[in-house]
């Protein structure tokens, strides 16, 4: 299976929004889970939400369930993270990861059932 790739990152201000794109080419055959996770520096990788591509089922982490979200486009293989009103703290790599431990969890929290992790991309925003 192919890495996605994530595109959609910038530097804004405070209150912007950003959309981020995850195109992975090999996936929407059965019930796959795709999520978004951030990385700040000196942090580790934490979940911001995650999708069943097969039905659009969703979840999201406390922080991004008022502000983000996730959808997918199936022709286009591709995963969405619409984000709004950002904040400093949402600064950091953004990244795209598609489940793939046996009897993998498909929430933000389990971080651990995710891999053919994508190179990431910058999400910065300015106070």
């Amino acid at each position: 299976q192919d890495h996605p790739v994530e595109s959609g990152g910038d530097s804004v201000q405070a209150g912007g929004s950003l959309r981020l794109s995850c195109v992975a080419s090999e996936y929407g055959f059965g019930p796959d889970c795709v999520g978004w996770f951030r990385q700040a520096a000196g942090k580790n990788r934490e979940g911001v939400a995650t999708i069943f591509v097969s039905d659009g089922e969703s979840y999201y982490s406390d922080f991004a369930k008022d502000r983000f979200t996730i959808s997918r486009d199936n022709r286009k293989s591709t995963v969405y993270l619409e984000m709004t009103d950002l904040k400093p703290e949402d600064t950091g790599i953004y990244y795209c990861g598609i489940a793939v431990v046996e009897g993998y969890v498909c929430t933000p929290s389990a971080v651990g059932d995710f891999g053919y992790w994508g190179p990431g991309t910058q999400v910065t925003v300015t106070s």
